[in-house]
């Protein structure tokens, strides 16, 4: 039996679990929410076509709009400034071999629980490379916040000042991209960074280090609380669209019983 052939085995038996990571797409979901003199993303919507009527007397469908980067998504390098001249930096560009790679989980659900605006700090990864060892080059990072298990107003979190929600310090991610060479990093959060990152230096660190690395990122990802710190492979393959700068999709992941 070779490895393809094992790997479907395993999964026949239940000896490989699929874990969905993604959200329900829903007209009701949240999107980030700019400051009003910004353009804004547009939430899902869905407009039935025909349902087995006068329409169309054989078939239901429907018509469907979106942002890019509306609901579980995926951010590529053009998505920022600092990415708009990487190579293959948009989503049908990248190459596909990039969509499935091993993980690792980062576990701050106790932080971020005590602290809406818990840090990613590299003490934090340090502290996790202590017990879980070494993250290895090329994978994809996911902080874990427990974040997804919130709904409506809770998830964006927005107070006077803006949002409030979970995300890495500037040197936090640094230190994924520089000393780790990552793959890609996700959040269970409206966006790779912090609710408040727009005071860090540079704004937005996240998606400025890791776009202008040609890394990627992956939002609004839910059931991480099922998945091990390290072991599992993702699955995070975007829609093939023309200069595309994101997309939602199906994010799986397969782990180990």
């Amino acid at each position: 039996m070779n490895s393809l052939e094992s790997l479907t085995s395993d999964i026949a038996t239940g000896a490989v679990r699929i874990v969905d990571l993604t959200h329900t797409l829903d007209p009701d979901f949240p999107v980030i929410i700019l400051p009003p003199e910004f353009g804004q993303c547009a939430r899902f919507r869905m407009e039935e076509v025909s349902a087995y009527d006068h329409r169309g007397p054989a078939w239901k469908w429907h018509n469907i709009s979106m942002s890019e980067h509306t609901g579980t998504h995926f951010d590529a390098p053009s998505h920022w400034i600092s990415g708009r001249d990487v190579p293959n930096g948009s989503v049908d560009e990248i190459p596909v071999e990039a969509f499935v790679g091993a993980l690792v989980v980062i576990d701050c659900s106790a932080g971020a629980a005590a602290d809406d605006d818990y840090e990613l700090t590299p003490d934090v990864i340090r502290a996790w490379e202590a017990e879980h060892g070494k993250i290895p080059e090329d994978s994809w990072v996911l902080m874990r916040t427990d974040w997804s298990k919130r709904s409506g107003e809770p998830y964006l979190n927005m107070r006077e000042d803006g949002p409030h929600s979970p995300g890495p310090t500037p040197d936090g991610i640094r230190f994924l991209i520089d000393e780790r060479n990552i793959r890609g990093f996700g959040t269970e959060t409206v966006g790779t960074d912090a609710g408040q990152g727009a005071h860090y230096v540079p704004p937005y660190p996240a998606h400025y280090f890791l776009h202008g690395a040609g890394k990627y990122g992956l939002q609004c990802l839910a059931n991480l609380d099922q998945l091990p710190p390290t072991g599992a492979i993702l699955m995070a393959a975007p829609l093939k669209i023309k200069n595309g700068t994101g997309s939602p999709l199906r994010v799986l992941a397969m782990v180990n019983r």
